[in-house]
């Protein structure tokens, strides 16, 4: 895939050097390459790196504070010490691609080839970056659940790709079908479409993803499916995938991933699975970004899913009363506007509230000040999207210990939450 080449070739010059000069090649051999421009520092790296530089409880970023199961992580150690250190196969060890093959017909119905419909990914991360990379050409248009994880948008345009958002509006978070039919045009080539959502907790009905599934088949367009949150669902609620939507297997990359579901964010152990052709186009970018993933942890991973397909399941269920315990905590230190409530998440790690009406000029002037006043992090939504409707919205995560909530809350409530003047 061919990449931006219009960068001039002086940019970054020194003043007065001309494109020749020992400066301006110093300075030209050090700028920043065009694909990049505008895509900032992740937001996480930055509010994280805020917390551990204050000493606050980190409420910002999505990982938990307590590992998965014990026999998956000794799986791992047994790996390692029995010499699964060197290479694995690129697509993946055949055991977990077969494990993976099984959960999606266990839990969907969905028939897949291992040899040929699962590729394992370094993350999630990877399986869409690689996507993107395999599947998008330059110019292409991609319609984008807004707001969105932030990384989709650095992955697009490294690319070369267009992303057209469609909006979930606020305080619903509800899919605006009637935006996602208008976005398409002759230059649409994919949705990437992220259900349970990062960052507002929504669960698409199947109503919803039926209407995704509709305007895919009218307008034959590829499906690049985030479900990484695709067993941390509350109240009662299930996933659907979109793959099991009628025309939509032979047009739909499913990606999910160890990490969120078992509680192990830090392996980086993710994969894709769809239709042969899509998952060897996957496959055909990986092996020139990681090549291949962690040869020890995948023998534990193929453990989670084979031998603990319930703790998933388990967990949610704790979450759902995390979930409850920070909602509590953050309606009574007022940071949950009674005339603009946000909807309660339907699944992930996240919660996000409105706080316009502390009067603050926007969330991450909020999120800015938070750890000083209250010794807490969380992470402004202006991060995850280009329109102006996530402003003062602000995402608190529900994936710690309840008593690391319970201490985030004590402070929330013993401090001025109020923007005072110097803020605004």
């Amino acid at each position: 895939m061919s990449l931006p080449t219009d960068t001039p070739s002086t940019s970054g010059s020194a003043p007065g050097a001309s494109p020749g000069s020992r400066a301006g090649d110093r300075a030209g051999a050090l700028r920043r390459a065009a694909r990049l421009a505008g895509i900032a520092p992740t937001v996480f790296s930055e509010y994280s790196a805020l917390a551990v530089r204050t000493g606050a409880v980190n409420l910002g970023q999505g990982f938990p504070d307590v590992d998965g199961p014990g026999e998956v992580v000794e799986a791992a150690r047994a790996a390692l010490v029995s010499g699964h250190n060197q290479y694995a196969p690129g697509p993946g060890l055949p055991g977990l691609r077969e494990a993976v093959a099984e959960h999606q017909q266990r839990r969907y119905g969905i028939t897949l080839d291992p040899t040929s419909e699962v590729v394992v990914t370094t993350g999630a991360t990877e399986a869409v970056a690689a996507a993107v990379l395999g599947l998008l050409d330059p110019g292409d248009e991609v319609l984008v659940l807004e707001p969105w994880y932030d990384s989709y948008v650095a992955m697009l345009q490294m690319a070369g790709a267009v992303r057209v958002p469609v909006p979930l509006r606020a305080p619903d978070f509800r899919l605006d079908v009637a935006a996602l039919r208008a976005a398409v045009t002759d230059r649409t080539r994919a949705v990437l479409l992220n259900t349970p959502h990062n960052p507002t907790g929504t669960v698409l009905t199947d109503d919803e993803v039926a209407a995704v599934a509709a305007v895919a088949v009218e307008h034959d367009l590829l499906v690049i499916t985030d479900e990484v949150y695709e067993h941390l669902v509350f109240d009662g609620r299930r996933h659907r995938p979109a793959a099991t939507f009628p025309g939509m297997r032979e047009r739909t990359l499913t990606i999910s991933s160890v990490g969120k579901s078992f509680s192990l964010t830090g392996w980086k152990v993710g994969w894709a699975t769809g239709p042969a052709p899509l998952v060897a186009s996957v496959l055909a970018a990986k092996q020139w970004l990681t090549f291949t993933s962690g040869a020890p942890l995948q023998p534990a991973v193929e453990v989670a899913l084979r031998e603990h397909g319930d703790w998933p399941q388990a967990l949610a269920a704790d979450l759902q009363g995390r979930r409850d315990l920070l909602l509590a905590g953050l309606a009574e230190a007022g940071l949950v506007d009674p005339a603009r409530p946000v909807r309660t998440p339907e699944g992930t790690y996240f919660a996000v509230t409105d706080v316009s009406h502390l009067g603050w000029p926007d969330g991450e002037t909020f999120c800015r000040a938070l750890p000083e006043r209250a010794g807490v992090v969380a992470i402004p939504l202006q991060g995850f999207g280009d329109s102006d409707a996530s402003r003062h919205l602000v995402r608190w995560t529900f994936c710690k210990r309840p008593e690391v909530l319970s201490r985030a809350v004590e402070q929330l409530l013993g401090a001025d939450l109020s923007a005072d003047v110097s803020a605004g």
